[in-house]
């Protein structure tokens, strides 16, 4: 089975541009969004997705996701739930982890987010400068919910 740890974060200021490796566009839309599971489909640059994500405990929980033709992936947004997020996503190395910042266009243009996998919950990492509030855990910052 398999699992998801993260933390997630608002971001406070460009300086994670500086330290970005990769950047990529992503769109994503969401066939269900209950809180008990949910399950998206992604488009990251020529190739599509499809994640099915159980309902949080804490920072964890359960995830699957699994590489679809990119054809597939068009057909299935036109199905999905709007609104269709719209994001970029910056590849940021700090302290031997690596941090996901999106910066959201569309209905959330201007949220900057952060996020950090994990191996276990307790796991200790360092805070790059760019990172403000701890939103983890916080419903209103879940993908699935802008």
């Amino acid at each position: 089975m398999a699992f998801e740890i993260e933390h997630k974060y608002l971001v406070k200021n460009d300086s994670y541009r500086r330290l970005s490796m990769e950047s990529f566009p992503i769109t994503q839309g969401y066939l269900c969004r209950q809180p008990e599971r949910t399950i998206r489909v992604r488009i990251k640059g020529d190739k599509g997705y499809i994640t099915i994500k159980g309902k949080n405990s804490g920072a964890v929980r359960q995830e699957f996701e699994y590489e679809i033709p990119i054809e597939d992936a068009k057909k299935i947004m036109t199905m999905c739930n709007p609104p269709i997020l719209e994001k970029i996503r910056h590849i940021v190395p700090f302290e031997g982890h690596i941090w996901e910042v999106d910066e959201f266009f569309g209905n959330k243009l201007g949220l900057v987010t952060a996020e950090i996998e994990l191996t276990s919950e307790d796991e200790e990492y360092e805070i790059p400068e760019f990172v403000g509030e701890n939103v983890t855990g916080n419903p209103a910052y879940y993908n699935s919910n802008l």
